[in-house]
């Protein structure tokens, strides 16, 4: 080992420098700053090396992040880059949006009293240098193939599909309903977690390498599944799962309370320079208002802290479990606090105030009682705590579950499971119908980005092997024929 590792023993966790919450209140900047290359080796340096890499084993996509992390100490960035891309497709966009503190970061083995390594930060500065050095190269094939395969959505699940088929040598289309590449690394996702210059050049790598795109292409209005499976050896579905969820309670009809997706939409379009259609009373955004978010997700910390950035009077969170039970990132829930978020915890919404638009929120304080079946606490409200909040600006960030696509795609005999999600075989990846896979979100229901990258690469994996197997049974029938 050229370079010594185990550091942790002497040198403290260290993050990029964290940019002022002053000055990002301001902008929409990342939160860190760029790693400097010898704080970069020094904090790879404080790998222990493990002999079971607990970081690795808990990474959907199996990074060899000890591997990657002794290069960076090394100074050796390039072949960094190459065993840290030989597992994922966009490592920039993980180290960036991936919740390390659930996944590698949190499962390091000296996490306790040393604090782990900073993974993520690692992982985004390796690929960043390999971008400014051009060592990132558009998909190659080493021969052509004469197969197609269609993939349906543009999102991070669609887009490594994409790469690793194209790869491969198969001619690759992408149809997908909006106007960019990238789904929900474009719309979903604000520029102070991702900023869209990153995603447009993993986009424009795609299109220098020969995947084809088709846009504002909505399968069910401009085409259908079944002249998509004719056009194509093999369809790949990827769409995400965009479906909000509601809740139901007096007053959620009133103007000026949105879904999540639309308003961080909004925005995200906004920066992008679109034309954005205005909020009930003519105001495109939060800007002088009192906003409530409901939900504890990492949607809802994109609401709270894109509220913060357009200028809100104030940002509560209303979230009905404690902080240790929030299914978002801990690290968002601080980078929101110190923004200025006000976070309610063990608070429901019982009722929204108001004659035609919101103008207050009436919660209820909760109880945590006994385990589920899931093992988490179930809310309980409590009688007689009731209280108000003022709100102009409600925003609803419950989750999301899969569109019925058997009836948007008008294919009854694509199944679904109970949950709405496509049901696929999870050894072949491949759907009720023959030649039709699917990944990411329609399948897991609402996930992370990184899971999508694991599913559009096993899928491309499976979907090789099933054209080849058609090609070799299609040569034995030829053969058997002559």
């Amino acid at each position: 080992m050229g370079t010594e590792m185990l550091k942790f023993v002497e040198l403290e966790q260290k993050h990029p420098e964290k940019r002022a919450p002053a000055l990002r209140r301001r902008d929409w900047g990342e939160v860190y700053d760029d790693f400097r290359p010898e704080a970069a080796a020094d904090q790879a340096a404080r790998c222990s090396q493990c002999g079971v890499p607990f970081c690795q084993i808990h990474c959907p996509v199996s990074n060899n992040i000890p591997d990657w992390l002794m290069l960076t100490a090394e100074g050796r960035l390039e072949e960094a880059y190459e065993i840290s891309s030989a597992t994922n497709n966009m490592p920039e966009i993980c180290g960036r949006i991936c919740p390390q503190d659930r996944l590698c970061e949190g499962n390091c083995v000296i996490e306790k009293g040393f604090e782990s390594v900073t993974i993520g930060a690692v992982e985004r500065y390796i690929t960043d240098t390999a971008f400014r050095n051009g060592w990132v190269k558009p998909p190659e094939p080493r021969a052509e193939r004469p197969q197609s395969v269609g993939i349906i959505g543009a999102g991070p699940g669609g887009m490594t599909a994409a790469e690793e088929l194209r790869r491969l040598g198969y001619q690759v289309h992408i149809y997908d309903r909006y106007d960019r590449v990238g789904g929900l690394l474009i719309y979903g996702i604000p520029n102070f977690k991702l900023e869209k210059s990153i995603v447009r050049r993993r986009a424009d790598l795609l299109i220098e390498g020969g995947v084809q795109m088709h846009l504002n292409v909505e399968v069910g209005r401009d085409c259908s599944l079944a002249e998509l499976r004719a056009r194509h050896d093999a369809l790949v579905v990827a769409t995400g799962a965009y479906k909000a969820r509601d809740m139901s309670v007096p007053g959620i009809g009133l103007g000026n309370i949105f879904q999540a997706m639309d308003y961080l939409t909004a925005s995200n379009r906004k920066g992008l320079g679109d034309d954005v259609p205005t909020f009930d009373d003519g105001t495109l955004d939060a800007h002088g208002r009192d906003v409530v978010v409901v939900g504890g997700g990492d949607t809802a910390m994109d609401c709270v802290r894109t509220a913060v950035r357009q200028g809100a009077r104030s940002v509560r969170c209303l979230y009905r479990r404690d902080r240790a039970n929030m299914p978002g990132s801990m690290q968002e829930v601080t980078h929101a606090e110190e923004e200025g978020v006000e976070f309610v915890w063990l608070s429901s919404p019982e009722a929204v105030l108001g004659d035609t638009l919101v103008e207050g929120v009436r919660a209820v304080r909760i109880h945590l009682g006994v385990a589920d079946a899931s093992g988490r606490q179930t809310p309980q409200p409590i009688p007689g705590s009731s209280y108000s909040v003022d709100a102009d600006l409600l925003i609803k960030a419950l989750g999301f579950d899969p569109e019925d696509l058997p009836a948007l795609f008008d294919e009854p005999a694509l199944e679904t499971t109970r949950w709405g999600t496509l049901l696929i075989d999870w050894r072949t990846m491949m759907t009720s119908l023959d030649g039709v896979f699917a990944i990411g979100d329609i399948v897991r229901g609402a996930s992370l980005v990184v899971w999508a990258i694991k599913d559009g690469r096993d899928a491309a994996s499976a979907i090789h092997r099933y054209i080849q197997a058609k090609a070799d049974e299609g040569a034995a029938v030829s053969r058997a024929a002559a």
